[in-house]
């Protein structure tokens, strides 16, 4: 379900002034966790240690604004008591922020273990798995972040299909990887940077996935957390 009027415009222009202003603002910080996940993928795979002091600073600003936002939704459950789907979007920001900041995080892990690697000598072979479940998850990030702003649920649970697919890739990677490092021990200092880099990754596709549960929510007003896929598609083709 795609609706953009799913919010109804109230007498107090500055109730929906401030509405709108929580939406803008998770959005932006989303915009800057999107980046910091792409950059820190780059930084990975070359090591590059200006672009991951990039991803760091990235968190400090991903963390101010949860705090910011996080008071926002606070101050207008207190003073607007809202009800319905008013109701249903402040708790789905303050949820979303939640999980944005925890992808900030480990897309800050995945720079570090960059600079660790190139300390160590470089990528070992497993630059494939990188980059193919990082664009994976990028995306998932991506069409979060867009399912939420034009609330459409059907695109949200499509983020949740590719978070199941994620996991299977991220196993097949894992078996690869340990099957590496039991051939050739003198590379396990620098395949278990992989490794952490992998669970990252892994860990931001189940945020990513956990916003696209968040705007099922708000859009349908199920609660879909820990549901799996056959009941959050039963949520999202309810006509409710």
């Amino acid at each position: 379900m795609k609706d953009k009027d799913l919010h109804a415009h109230h007498i107090s222009q500055q109730y929906n002034s401030e509405l709108d202003d929580i939406k803008t603002r998770m959005l932006e910080m989303g915009g800057v966790v999107e980046k910091q996940v792409a950059n820190a993928i780059t930084a990975f795979m070359s090591q590059d240690s200006g672009l991951s002091e990039e991803v760091k600073q990235g968190d400090k600003l991903v963390n101010a604004l949860e705090i910011a936002i996080d008071e926002e939704c606070t101050i207008i459950l207190a003073r607007r008591q809202p009800a319905a789907t008013d109701l249903r979007l402040v708790l789905s920001i303050s949820r979303i922020i939640s999980d944005l900041e925890r992808m900030g995080d480990e897309a800050t892990k995945v720079a570090k273990s960059g600079i660790t690697l190139g300390e160590l000598g470089g990528l070992p072979r497993s630059v494939l798995e990188i980059r193919h479940i990082g664009d994976h998850v990028l995306s998932m990030v991506r069409n979060a972040l867009d399912a939420f702003a034009r609330f459409d649920s059907d695109m949200a649970l499509s983020v949740a299909e590719e978070d199941k697919a994620v996991d299977i890739e991220y196993g097949t990677a894992m078996r690869s990887l340990v099957t590496y490092m039991m051939e050739d021990p003198r590379s396990i200092s620098s395949v278990l940077q992989v490794l952490w880099a992998l669970r990252s990754l892994e860990r931001i596709g189940d945020h990513a996935r956990n916003i696209a549960e968040h705007v099922i929510y708000l859009v349908k007003g199920a609660d879909v957390r820990h549901a799996d896929l056959d009941e959050m598609s039963a949520a999202v083709q309810n006509k409710k």
